[in-house]
């Protein structure tokens, strides 16, 4: 990592275009990541703009400098525009540029430096600069490292070190999952700095409408299937379901986890029948590896405990699949 930041410390040497790009439906990891490296840019002098594929979920406008960002979706022009006139272009979050559909291409051909910063498996050769890291919780854990490594951790004040707990937060389950020592290093160096965390998890788990309740129920009263013999457990949402609740981006965040409250299951999959496509979710504990089932039998990947894919089938189809792939990954109990 030495000679990497060596690199980035002469790119950042005089201020230039920035161009901040994370993946499509936006997390908490990709938004937090974006706009706390976009705060401490900006601090140092860089004129940056934060692009993201997709709009991001209501849940997280308490952020600093969300509601400036561009959104592919609903401005074509602008956001592709910001990738062709950058001097830098920083991808955030995605390993792979199928993950920001329309606008790999552009990132591929911009005339920008590319850096990465990521901590998902098997990163595509497509950037001159890489901090890739699996081992680490979040994206935003590596971008609190990459600008402690630069020198310059006391250029995180409390609007930067919000969002990039905010992906600490998000992409651990509140700290239930892929933490490793130095996260709740990064996560102490946040708080003693100002950063309140009390604050950042109840805007984000506590933030429920009815209409968000009454979906969960739903849920786990019509919608939860249990393979009790071998310890898994699915949900789906028809589109049908689409319709009647009203389901917006990000409605449907955290349901998979209730599944996973239950003490005997160990795998859990939320399968969604979508317009054009059936995407699935998928969470395990422990040493069962979901990115491999995700990876080898729903076209996705993602990280060893949580993963995700897109099948162009029907969700009966998935749900099938689902239940004849378990029983390779999961002894039935006796």
């Amino acid at each position: 990592m030495k000679d990497e930041i060596l690199e980035l410390k002469q790119i950042l040497a005089f201020p230039k275009e920035v161009a901040i790009i994370s993946h499509r439906n936006p997390d908490g990891d990709a938004i937090g990541s974006s706009l706390g490296l976009s705060s401490y840019l900006k601090k140092i002098g860089h004129n940056v703009k934060v692009v993201f594929p997709s709009e991001y979920p209501n849940s997280f406008l308490y952020l600093d400098g969300i509601q400036q960002s561009i959104v592919f979706d609903t401005d074509h022009d602008l956001a592709r525009k910001t990738i062709d006139n950058a001097d830098i272009i920083f991808c955030l979050d995605f390993s792979s540029l199928d993950r920001v559909d329309k606008l790999g291409e552009n990132i591929q051909f911009a005339k920008g430096k590319k850096i990465m910063i990521d901590h998902h498996l098997d990163p595509e050769p497509f950037t001159d600069i890489e901090f890739s890291d699996t081992s680490a919780s979040s994206t935003c854990e590596l971008v609190f490292k990459v600008i402690d490594e630069l020198g310059d951790r006391s250029k995180i004040d409390v609007s930067c070190g919000t969002a990039l707990f905010t992906g600490l937060v998000t992409d651990t389950g509140s700290f239930k999952y892929g933490t490793r020592p130095y996260t709740y290093q990064v996560a102490a160096a946040l708080k003693e700095i100002g950063v309140d965390d009390y604050g950042v998890s109840d805007r984000i788990f506590n933030a429920y409408t009815e209409k968000n309740l009454r979906l969960i129920g739903h849920c786990l009263s019509q919608r939860m299937e249990i393979m009790t013999e071998y310890g898994a457990a699915m949900m789906w949402l028809t589109r049908q379901d689409y319709a009647d609740f009203d389901i917006q981006r990000g409605d449907t965040e955290g349901i998979i986890n209730y599944m996973l409250m239950m003490k005997n299951i160990k795998v859990a999959a939320f399968i969604l029948e979508q317009p054009s496509i059936v995407k699935i979710s998928l969470r395990s504990k422990g040493d069962i590896s979901v990115q491999e089932i995700a990876q080898k039998y729903f076209n996705g990947g993602g990280h060893k405990n949580a993963s995700g894919g897109g099948v162009y089938a029907s969700l009966a189809d998935i749900k099938d699949k689902f239940k004849r792939v378990i029983p390779k990954y999961l002894s039935k109990s006796s």
